[in-house]
């Protein structure tokens, strides 16, 4: 089913300023239809006529060729197309940038929890960040207190960035820059399965219980009777040991 819609006058367009419907003079044209068919070279009339009929537009896509070369297309919908890939190709092509936070020596916390919330942002847009504080005045002799602000904006965006350039003095400034980079989460264990060396450290820590006491009534094991002394003659003393142990004293 074909929806017929207007016909628009052609215009110039911004972009590849190609020209369309009846801003088209030159003919004849070599037609191409809206199913990518090769019509051939056609009076320029003929083409309107047939693009006006598909409820469609006369394009001229490549007006160096001799004859030139229409198609016929929805203008509006191959612009739309042809923007959204721009769009994707600029963000594809996007550069990182610089972005400077500037801190003060004796920031409020909570002043400081917003501008590493907004660095947060940028290095997870990809931007590196670059911290500078300023000294005035009497602060010049405290710089420890920059050192330290600088080691604590580290230590909380240390998550999602590292430090490319290590603070350093220039002057009345200490600068420092961060780049993104995202950290490996641990590998959680199988599920079913403890962690490695927890199964092995609780064996090793559990101490040793106590034996199993005896069920009441149970005969506790008797150690095995001496087996008797064979008889015989003990050398060198004249006594015979006899059956069962007896011993006589010869006269």
């Amino acid at each position: 089913m074909t929806i017929n819609r207007r016909f628009t006058p052609g215009g110039r367009e911004s972009g590849k300023r190609l020209r369309i419907n009846e801003a088209i003079r030159t003919s004849p044209v070599r037609l191409i239809d809206d199913d990518n068919e090769q019509i051939g070279v056609i009076d320029v009339t003929e083409a309107k006529r047939r693009a006006k009929e598909a409820g469609l537009d006369l394009v001229e896509v490549s007006p160096q060729s001799s004859p030139p070369v229409c198609r016929i297309m929805d203008y509006g919908k191959w612009k739309y197309s042809q923007k959204k890939k721009d769009q994707k190709a600029r963000s594809h092509s996007k550069q990182s940038e610089l972005k400077e936070v500037r801190l003060r020596p004796q920031i409020d916390p909570h002043d400081l929890d917003i501008k590493t919330n907004r660095s947060r942002g940028f290095l997870e847009e990809g931007h590196k960040v670059q911290f500078t504080i300023q000294f005035k005045g009497r602060e010049m002799a405290h710089r420890e207190l920059g050192m330290d602000l600088m080691r604590e904006v580290a230590k909380i965006l240390e998550d999602i960035s590292r430090v490319e350039a290590a603070p350093r003095n220039m002057g009345r400034r200490m600068t420092m820059i961060l780049i993104p980079e995202r950290k490996a989460a641990a590998k959680p264990p199988e599920k079913g399965k403890p962690a490695p060396g927890v199964a092995a450290s609780a064996s090793a820590a559990a101490p040793a219980g106590p034996r199993p006491a005896a069920a009441p009534g149970a005969a506790r094991p008797t150690a095995p009777a001496a087996a008797p002394k064979p008889a015989g003659v003990l050398a060198g003393s004249g006594v015979t040991a006899g059956p069962g142990g007896a011993v006589t004293k010869e006269e």
